[in-house]
């Protein structure tokens, strides 16, 4: 080019002269000058990917952290398998469930409530296959997904320690205490119970129905099949307390403290007893 011919006529040495020290110092300090722009940019670059990062996976750490302890000390996700509780649970809902229940704070008569099964109500769950089967496994155990165990049920609590419920009165009624219940959680058609039973809970325990009645395996049957019926509180996770999913089944699971309003006290906790649970419907 013109300006890097020496001699030029009219070529100003101020121009001139800065090519050439450029070119010539380039040369002799091995594209140290020419490069030293492009490095700091990369150098900028990585900098402010790694800075970035860094951030990212701090929250995504926090948010793990935080999911767990809430997971574990205060709401758990989980997912409804069946319809034993409908309509009030459908199949494939998805629960959030208060751990603070029953401890600190106590259970109520119409807690809907999950708890373990530690009574063989169901048959043992199959293994999990599959190569990526862990990553549900890992996802429930951080919390970020809801528990789809076999080996957990969801119940309404009829009965506490010392109750007497029995079923049916002359009205065709459940009653506790000797206090007729009216159940308007129950599945439309549905009737308190399809068989007689009158038992009275042990301590430390509760008595749990389904509320579609006429689809629950639940205190009835095994109590009537295996003696099994009355749930120990130990095994209680919580009290379910929110639909979360699906959007159009959203809602907040009440406990109606009206239905049980007018149930006495029991007069005492006992080491429970039951006169049988005789079939009059299936």
């Amino acid at each position: 080019m013109e300006q890097n011919v020496p001699g030029e006529p009219g070529q100003s040495h101020p121009d001139d002269g800065g090519a050439t020290d450029g070119a010539h110092g380039a040369g002799a300090h091995g594209g140290h000058g020419a490069h030293a722009p492009e490095a700091t940019a990369l150098e900028r670059f990585s900098s402010g990917v790694w800075s970035w990062g860094k951030e990212i996976i701090t929250i995504l750490a926090i948010a793990l952290v935080l999911s767990f302890l809430i997971k574990t000390f205060l709401f758990r996700a989980f997912y409804i398998p069946s319809g034993s509780m409908e309509n009030t649970l459908r199949i494939d809902d998805r629960i959030f469930v208060n751990l603070l229940v029953p401890e600190p704070f106590a259970l109520k008569r119409g807690d809907v409530v999950v708890f373990k099964d530690t009574l063989g109500w169901l048959p043992p769950e199959q293994a999990k296959t599959g190569p990526f089967s862990w990553i549900g496994d890992v996802a429930t155990f951080v919390g970020l997904a809801p528990d789809s165990s076999q080996q957990h049920l969801v119940k309404r609590v009829i009965g506490l320690p010392g109750d007497h419920v029995k079923c049916c009165d002359a009205a065709g009624k459940m009653t506790v205490n000797g206090a007729a219940l009216t159940e308007p959680y129950l599945f439309p058609g549905a009737s308190p119970s399809d068989t007689t039973f009158d038992v009275t809970v042990p301590a430390g325990h509760i008595w749990v129905m389904g509320d579609h009645r006429n689809n629950s395996e639940d205190s009835r049957a095994h109590q009537r099949d295996s003696g099994t019926g009355f749930v120990p509180i130990s095994a209680v996770e919580g009290r379910a307390i929110v639909i979360a999913w699906p959007l159009n089944h959203v809602g907040i699971l009440g406990n109606y403290p009206k239905v049980f309003a007018n149930v006495p006290e029991p007069a005492g906790v006992t080491k429970g007893t039951s006169s049988g649970v005789v079939p009059t419907g299936k």
